[in-house]
């Protein structure tokens, strides 16, 4: 999604609206769910001690 397989500015913006397009519906559908689309975001020093105490 961030480079645009062509180069004329016309394919390029409809490849850009149909992007934002299918994030959309997928954002809606995770809203619908009350799914979270938030990742959990932790150091690798973090991630090393959890993977450690596992």
């Amino acid at each position: 999604m961030r480079r645009a397989r062509c180069l004329v500015l016309q394919k390029t913006h409809v490849e850009r609206v149909f992007s934002a397009a299918a994030l959309t519906l997928i954002r809606l559908d995770a809203w619908w769910k009350d799914h979270s689309l938030d990742r959990i975001r932790a150091s690798r020093l973090a991630r090393l001690g959890l993977s450690l105490a596992a």
